[in-house]
């Protein structure tokens, strides 16, 4: 042909409609793929408004946009059940990245251990993004019960064999702790249930209950007035707000209860969303203010890190705590 062009040959109707539709497919593709989140995320609680971890999500949700296009992170409470209503809403949502849920121990580690009836297995109806903080339990008496550290309240307790513990409801970490407490030392001590943790250092104050693990930010003010006393501390570590309260191992070696939070989301969620949501939440950790709810008011030790070390730190957690509740037959109530 003359002037050396190519020959353009025709395109039938079928072929240009084709085209067409693949053209207007990939910018949508690469956005599903590379752009999380396009629309504002649901973080679903497993608690009611204004405890600890509520402080904590919303902390985190005013932090998020920057780190995630700009888009909300809008946190919903759906508390009960030991956090297992909350946990079958995340189980059973879809997978696409906008339904996630602030995990603890109960819904996400050993619930349907204490209640068998839940409908969806821990170990397997979620995907891990984000472990985010450890609080440490603080193990506290009151301030008129005769001991001045843990080696003492322990001799006491064999001495007496007749003494009572509070705890928050059954399966919460501190009333794991005590049992595991109890069970490794050989006391003897009845439990004492209450529906809140409120009602617990309540009964702690009033010399009605002698023991009961309750996190640290929760004991502080009590313990500075000098209302209560705090005997040992449950991470391995000494905790800074404490620095004068030994850990519980230096009597109980190996010992260690945390209330520990992180992000997961249901089962199936696709890699890239479960990096790009990883990458968001550990930005946050970075940020100053969320630093300053966790770790300064809640006495918090920031943990972040990746998807599997965080499914790795539950699996862990799962197989730490089943063998007691198995041993004790505890059912949720």
């Amino acid at each position: 042909m003359a002037g050396g062009g190519a020959r353009m040959m025709p395109i039938g109707r079928r072929q240009a409609a084709m085209l067409a539709m693949a053209a207007l497919a990939a910018p949508r593709l690469g956005r599903a793929q590379g752009s999380w989140p396009e629309r504002p995320v649901r973080l679903i609680l497993p608690f009611g408004a204004g405890g600890a971890a509520d402080t904590l999500a919303r902390s985190v949700a005013n932090a998020f946009a920057p780190h995630a296009n700009g888009q909300s992170l809008v946190v919903e409470n759906r508390g009960g059940a030991g956090g297992t209503i909350a946990g079958a809403a995340t189980a059973q949502a879809r997978p696409d990245g906008y339904t996630l849920m602030l995990a603890d121990l109960g819904a996400n580690g050993i619930g349907k251990e204490l209640q068998p009836s839940v409908p969806y297995d821990p170990a397997t109806a979620f995907t891990p993004v984000c472990h985010l903080v450890n609080l440490p339990l603080a193990f506290v008496v009151p301030a008129s019960l005769p001991v001045d550290d843990i080696a003492g309240f322990v001799a006491l307790a064999r001495r007496r064999g007749d003494m009572v513990y509070a705890h928050p409801g059954i399966g919460y970490a501190g009333h794991l702790a005590q049992e595991f407490m109890n069970r490794e030392l050989g006391l003897k001590m009845t439990p004492v249930p209450y529906r809140s943790g409120a009602e617990v250092a309540r009964s702690i104050l009033a010399a009605e209950t002698e023991s009961t693990f309750m996190t640290v930010s929760t004991s502080l003010p009590f313990i500075r007035e000098g209302k209560a006393k705090a005997l040992a501390v449950s991470s391995k570590a000494p905790v800074p707000q404490l620095p004068n309260v030994p850990p519980m191992a230096t009597v109980l070696p190996g010992f260690e209860a945390l209330v520990w939070h992180g992000i997961v989301g249901p089962a199936g969620l696709p890699p890239e969303i479960t990096a790009a949501a990883n990458r968001a939440f550990n930005a946050v950790l970075a940020d100053p203010a969320v630093r300053e709810a966790a770790v300064t008011r809640q006495a918090a030790e920031i943990v972040g890190g990746t998807p599997d070390q965080f499914g790795r730190f539950i699996q862990a957690e799962i197989a730490r705590w089943t063998p007691l509740i198995r041993s004790l037959g505890l059912r949720a109530e």
